[in-house]
């Protein structure tokens, strides 16, 4: 079935008996469902209109790691780290190219949203045991399976706790506008094609980016345009769309995160917690290329510049054991992507490089060296060795509608829309320009803080209006 685009509708009122909810949130992922648990919180109705029969997005594929500072359960393990410091190392990541006032916004929101749904009963765990590139101290949340599947359930166990109403299998096309410019109500498409509407008086777009809709992606990241997606189909740019058509500002539309340990061909993200524990990658020639420590995301572009656009991850038993632990790794090894050499030529043998060069390579892997690429080692790698064949990937965009700390959307004279929000994937996010700017969880601390930020911002608006 041809869909249509997403459009803009302007009329002077929904059609008639539309029944109406105070709030609309677009998109059912980690950050439509934390903007629907603090409504709940605050008393007030929302509706959560999902495209997918469950909802799950981009955060259900992440590995549900959530960066904060100062949460009740960071500071019961007596992690010394401040919002100060969160933020230093948001903004040094993106080369001081992060909107400052989101920055400084989704730092202090996110511990609020945290602890409020730790206090709720949500498992939170801290990532103990390593850091991810750019990361000072040790503040990733996560649940104890390690997965965004795991948090996205939890979230919609809460939500549908809370009493928040989530209407699956709703794919929002229409945003009706009327000639105040205000939003008035949204159209969806049900499974059988028919179109439904919803009157609301606040409206938040916790929908996607654009990693879904190619022909977006060629045309504002070229770069990384002939990339796998491995984010979730959902991603078809609806909020640029609609940016477009209302004349709003956006920002950072060359933003995304990449990642360059895409398991090929079975299909997975590997962790990057074995490339900051020593790990390393090499192209078909057996060559390193990078300093792997710079950050995933950046590596993508790496990555797709080698040959074939294919690399393998080298790593020894010690790191094979921490890989264990995380369970994408875990489905990843059961689909056959681990591979094991008893020794250097068998692993060059696997590789199909020249032993000699590949020996080389493992040389500069070694305790005190610092490497051409800057990138210094703490031990050598050990035989056995073990290899996971990868490429790049484009997980999802960071770039979207322009939002200042309320997350209130901008119109193109700097002006707020009257009732429109955007946070998540709709919004600019705070990684910068391109790739290398996206500090490891930059995208569920956006959905989740920025969903924090519209719930409230949307009750205010609601006290105010009465």
């Amino acid at each position: 079935m041809n869909r249509p685009d997403p459009r803009i509708i302007r009329a002077d009122a929904m059609p008639a008996d539309t029944p109406e909810v105070p709030v609309c949130i677009v998109g059912g992922g980690a950050c439509g469902l934390t903007t629907a648990i603090r409504l709940r919180d605050l008393g007030l109705d929302c509706v959560v209109l999902e495209r997918d029969a469950t909802p799950s997005g981009s955060s259900a594929l992440s590995s549900g790691f959530i960066p904060a500072a100062l949460t009740r359960l960071q500071k019961s393990l007596g992690i010394d780290d401040s919002f100060e410091l969160l933020v230093k190392d948001v903004q040094e990541k993106a080369q001081h190219g992060a909107p400052e006032h989101l920055v400084q916004a989704y730092v202090h929101a996110a511990t609020e949203a945290i602890d409020a749904l730790e206090a709720h009963g949500l498992p939170f765990e801290i990532v103990r045991g390593f850091l991810y590139p750019g990361h000072s101290v040790e503040r990733m949340h996560s649940m104890p399976e390690r997965t965004g599947e795991a948090l996205m359930a939890r979230l919609i166990k809460l939500a549908n706790d809370r009493g928040a109403d989530i209407l699956g299998e709703a794919l929002v096309r229409e945003l009706w506008v009327n000639p105040q410019d205000r939003i008035i109500g949204v159209g969806y498409e049900r499974p059988d094609g028919s179109l439904e509407h919803l009157a609301c008086e606040q409206l938040v777009l916790a929908c996607n980016g654009f990693g879904g809709n190619n022909a977006m992606v060629r045309e504002l990241i070229p770069e990384i345009g002939d990339a796998t997606f491995a984010g979730h189909t959902g991603n078809d740019g609806s909020a640029i769309s609609w940016g477009r058509q209302l004349g709003l500002q956006m920002g950072d539309l060359d933003a995304y995160q990449g990642h360059g340990a895409w398991v090929t061909p079975q299909g997975a993200l590997m962790t990057w917690a074995f490339i900051m524990e020593g790990g390393v990658q090499v192209n078909k020639q057996g060559q390193r290329f990078s300093d792997e420590t710079g950050g995933y995301s950046e590596a993508a572009v790496h990555v797709l510049a080698q040959p074939e656009r294919i690399v393998f991850n080298l790593f020894d038993q010690p790191l094979l054991d921490l890989l264990r632990t995380f369970p994408d790794f875990v489905e990843a090894e059961k689909a056959g992507a681990l591979r094991q050499a008893a020794d250097l030529p068998a692993l060059a043998a696997l590789i199909g490089c020249n032993p000699a060069a590949l020996q080389a390579t493992l040389d500069e892997v070694a305790p005190g060296r610092t490497d051409r690429f800057g990138r210094s080692f703490k031990r050598s790698l050990q035989a056995p060795y073990y290899a996971v064949k990868v490429t790049g990937a484009l997980f999802h965009t960071q770039g979207g509608l322009e939002v200042d700390a309320q997350c209130r959307a901008l119109r193109a004279d700097g002006r707020p829309m009257t009732n429109l929000y955007a946070a998540g994937g709709a919004a600019r996010g705070v990684s910068g320009a391109g790739p290398a700017g996206y500090l490891a969880g930059n995208g569920l601390l956006s959905a989740v803080a920025g969903g924090w930020i519209a719930a409230n911002s949307a009750a205010s608006a609601l006290s105010h209006s009465k």
